[in-house]
């Protein structure tokens, strides 16, 4: 289930920014699973997560389970650096009908590695739904360590990670000593040929939002040992995965699909719209790849 493509979903919002634009949310889930992709990540990063009240979030999740109607699996953001927040978020993700949740390393308050072991555990424990760890110390601020992700990896609720350190060396030490089901994802478009030469099985993409047929062929051929394909795939793409993070995610991507005519180029602040010359650059790197 947890192999592939999956695509952090951006969320779109109205002119203004009040509200969620829910038809061209609907939109994007057709576009994506009409592509190819093999799942679907609503309220992460990439989807604003941090300027979405609760009642938003869990109405974006539901819009993407209904929207996706069990075509794909549904792994919905439902973190928090509170772990009795983290629990209730994904509780309500499981009410809607998410097939899993994707847990990020509570950011801030730094957890130590038993901190994060009781945090990942208490939700685990909590609602019976696969749980996929989000390690991306560049935002949260703490790795989670290979030693504190094994124990984790126990625990039968706990499926996988989404490895975003950039630190391949981990990444491989991990795969090595993991148990056969426990899955490791990129959460870094320009590492997934890397990490899945070395064994992990997909990425959860914020690529993909704009290039889903593409990403899903690039992905598709490392899976099958076709490592020409991938490693040729993997360097078209690459000025695109530069390129959209050109500035903070998920402004550049949003700016792109802005660009597509697929939502209105709208943000919360503390996002704002891209600076004159990093839009320069982007739209150049769309004209050549698109």
């Amino acid at each position: 289930m947890f192999e592939g493509v999956f695509t952090a979903i951006v969320t779109p919002f109205t002119e203004n920014g009040e509200k969620i634009d829910e038809q061209a949310l609907r939109r994007l889930v057709d576009f994506q699973i009409e592509n190819g992709v093999n799942g679907l990540v609503p309220v992460g990063t990439t989807g604003e997560s941090p300027t979405l009240s609760h009642e938003e979030d869990r109405e974006v999740i539901r819009i993407v389970v209904d929207q996706a109607a069990a075509r794909v699996p549904v792994i919905a953001g439902s973190g928090s650096n509170c772990t009795s927040t983290a629990i209730e978020l994904t509780g309500r993700a499981r009410e809607v009908g998410a097939t899993a949740s994707l847990q990020v390393a509570p950011y801030y308050n730094k957890p130590t590695q038993e901190g994060f072991y009781r945090h990942f555990t208490a939700i685990a424990d909590a609602v019976d739904l696969p749980i996929i760890v989000y390690n991306i110390p560049g935002r949260s601020g703490k790795n989670i360590e290979n030693s504190t992700m094994l124990k984790l990896a126990v625990h039968k609720n706990i499926v996988g990670v989404k490895e975003a350190s950039g630190n391949i060396g981990q990444m491989m030490d991990l795969i090595a000593k993991k148990p056969d089901d426990f899955v490791v994802l990129s959460g870094d478009d320009n590492l997934v040929f890397p990490l899945m030469a070395l064994g992990g099985k997909g990425v959860i993409s914020v690529a993909s939002n704009l290039v889903p047929r593409r990403m899903s062929d690039f992905v598709g051929a490392a899976l099958k040992g076709d490592w020409d394909r991938a490693r040729e795939l993997h360097y078209q793409l690459l000025p695109l995965f530069k390129a959209i993070f050109i500035e903070t995610n998920p402004i550049p991507i949003k700016a792109a699909l802005a660009w597509q005519g697929r939502i209105k180029e709208t943000y919360r602040l503390p996002m704002c719209p891209l600076q004159p010359a990093s839009r320069e650059a982007l739209k150049a790197v769309l004209k050549e790849i698109l």
